[in-house]
């Protein structure tokens, strides 16, 4: 009796494998590069040099923030945004709103946090002036935003973030006492939320009967480096942010490249060049489909500001592309009732619009 045939796959290569293992916004670079040297030879070393003469001039900026990332985590300094979360209502909104720019989350990122705050029955107006506030700024992102845009805007956007992460919560408060935003969340064991930055955040639900030493065990450790684990933690969180960061800033100024070579000046400020309200609309309308990340995004408005964007509009388009992104939304309406779904956009939309009306006199 003859035995059956088995059919034998050939095993990957290894060059498969290093292929696989570049990340794809490198190969975007790339693709981006060798278009230009098939189509427009001559440009890609101006192109070139540009991108990378940009990208040198934040490297300074880009060493620090990857520092202070890496040091919030070794440190543990992240377990004290909770503490933020106990007390009366409204000193409760003011310091989330005031914690939420040195909290490193960005839209997305803020989402399973929010989560577990909302299953443990944390009033909603301290958790919208937190959630409105933290993907606007946070030491990092204001030293990439200063690097690219300026000080002045860095601290512009700063100071919009809190302002309106207090007034969003203040609204919420109100809106909550009038009957309005009553039970938010969806479902109410949620433990495990899935995140459009990660694949999947745990939000550990705080005991109240917990043991002191268990409470201890969330306080910050500032002097991380005398202890090896929170060494090693350093290193692994220098090293991850680091790639993070070359990758999305070589891409940005990739674009901001492009967009100074071949995106007339004029038709950018067709759109959004107006000095009027109408402009600052369109820009924070633009802004929310056309999510950039906090790094990402100031190299890319400073280029659309070169060309003809008014800083107002540049202020409103970085505003509410932060707060208010499509990847955002999603996670956002699967997780709270569509009222406090509706409120959240509102509350993004015209902040922003307000944020660039009132940048645009004092800038």
């Amino acid at each position: 009796m003859s035995q059956p045939k088995t059919i034998s796959f050939p095993e990957r290569s290894p060059v498969h494998d290093v292929l696989k293992s570049i990340d794809r916004v490198y190969v975007l670079v790339f693709a981006i590069f060798m278009g230009i040297a098939i189509l427009a030879p001559g440009q890609v070393v101006p192109l070139g040099t540009l991108t990378l003469t940009n990208l040198a001039h934040t490297s300074m900026y880009m060493i620090i923030a990857i520092f202070l990332l890496a040091a919030i985590k070794a440190t543990g300094a992240e377990t004290m945004v909770a503490s933020v979360f106990k007390g009366r209502e409204n000193r409760m909104i003011v310091l989330a709103a005031l914690v939420g720019g040195l909290a490193p989350f960005c839209s997305c990122e803020v989402i399973p946090f929010i989560a577990g705050l909302l299953a443990l029955g944390t009033p909603l107006a301290p958790i919208m002036a937190f959630w409105l506030s933290s993907p606007l700024i946070d030491p990092p992102t204001l030293l990439i935003t200063a690097g690219a845009l300026g000080w002045k805007f860095a601290i512009g956007k700063s100071v919009f973030a809190v302002a309106l992460g207090i007034g969003g919560g203040f609204a919420v408060k109100y809106l909550t006492v009038a009957g309005y935003l009553s039970n938010p969340l969806k479902t109410q064991n949620a433990q495990q939320v899935s995140s459009c930055c990660s694949p999947q955040i745990e939000i550990p639900m705080v005991d109240s009967c917990a043991s002191e030493e268990k409470k201890a065990e969330g306080k910050p450790v500032w002097i991380f480096w005398k202890e090896q684990s929170r060494r090693t933690t350093f290193v692994s969180e220098f090293k991850s942010n680091a790639l993070f960061l070359l990758k999305w800033m070589l891409f940005a100024y990739t674009l901001e490249s492009l967009m100074i070579e071949y995106v007339p000046a004029e038709r950018i400020a067709s759109v959004v060049g107006g000095e009027g309200v109408t402009a600052i609309i369109i820009s924070a309308l633009v802004g929310i489909p056309a999510y950039l990340n906090s790094y990402i995004a100031p190299p890319v408005v400073s280029s659309l500001v070169d060309q003809g964007m008014s800083i107002g509009s540049g202020m409103a388009f970085i505003i509410a592309g932060a707060i208010s992104s499509i990847p955002a939304m999603t996670a956002v309406y699967a997780l709270v009732r569509r009222e406090v779904f509706a409120t959240y956009v509102m509350l993004g939309f015209s902040g922003a619009v307000l944020s660039g009306f009132i940048y645009k006199f004092i800038g």
